[in-house]
């Protein structure tokens, strides 16, 4: 088990869960004016202002959203895997998580398909270098799949939400499972926050998505 202080925007009687919610919300604001000039990122922070009721169109915007973020999660485990020297159970995991999310990625791709936006560019940084901080990262990242497939849940029609439900289950597995090698509680939480797609893409730009 690690044992380690606050991390930022964590105060001292914060339970686990607090504090990784607040670190996913609060932990991305200092570059938000950065993420909010790139111009897909733009259109995201905007989806969260124009969101009716349940449609076709609406799955198809909320699904741009969620391509980024498995783009995301694809070029992340890829970089990790050749580049940080994981190795155990940890490199066990990113191999399974990195299958699971390249067959998600074609999922949303085929069905976006003439529609689905290009590949952003990426820069992981340290993230990806040393195993101890791919981890981390990789417990914020899944964090927010979960929160941001969440978050738009109640705004897909019944067909689009059950392919997504059925995604975000095997999400929420990848954040139990890192967190258990971390030696951190697998479910902190009684319930999952969710996440707005503005969180979502502020997220995404901390960690490493930067452009198209």
């Amino acid at each position: 088990m690690r044992l380690r202080g606050p991390e930022v925007g964590q105060r001292e009687d914060d339970s686990p869960g607090e504090a990784s919610s607040r670190r996913a919300v609060l932990g991305t604001a200092a570059l938000a004016g950065i993420v909010a000039g790139l111009p897909f990122i733009r259109g995201l922070f905007r989806l969260g202002d124009a969101l009716g009721s349940p449609s076709k169109a609406q799955d198809a915007k909320i699904l741009q959203l969620v391509l980024q973020l498995e783009y995301t999660q694809v070029a992340f485990y890829e970089q990790a895997l050749a580049q940080a020297g994981l190795d155990g159970e940890l490199r066990a995991f990113a191999e399974a998580a990195l299958a699971h999310e390249r067959e998600h990625l074609a999922a949303i791709r085929k069905a976006l398909g003439a529609k689905a936006g290009p590949k952003p560019t990426f820069d992981f940084g340290a993230r990806t270098k040393s195993a101890e901080a791919f981890r981390q990262a990789a417990i914020d990242l899944e964090d927010t799949a979960v929160a941001g497939y969440n978050g738009q849940a109640t705004n897909l029609t019944k067909a689009t939400l059950a392919a997504a439900a059925a995604i975000v289950s095997v999400e929420a597995r990848h954040a139990a499972w890192v967190r258990a090698i971390a030696g951190e509680v697998a479910a902190p939480d009684q319930v999952d926050t969710p996440m707005t797609a503005q969180q979502v893409a502020r997220s995404l730009g901390e960690i490493g998505m930067r452009t198209q």
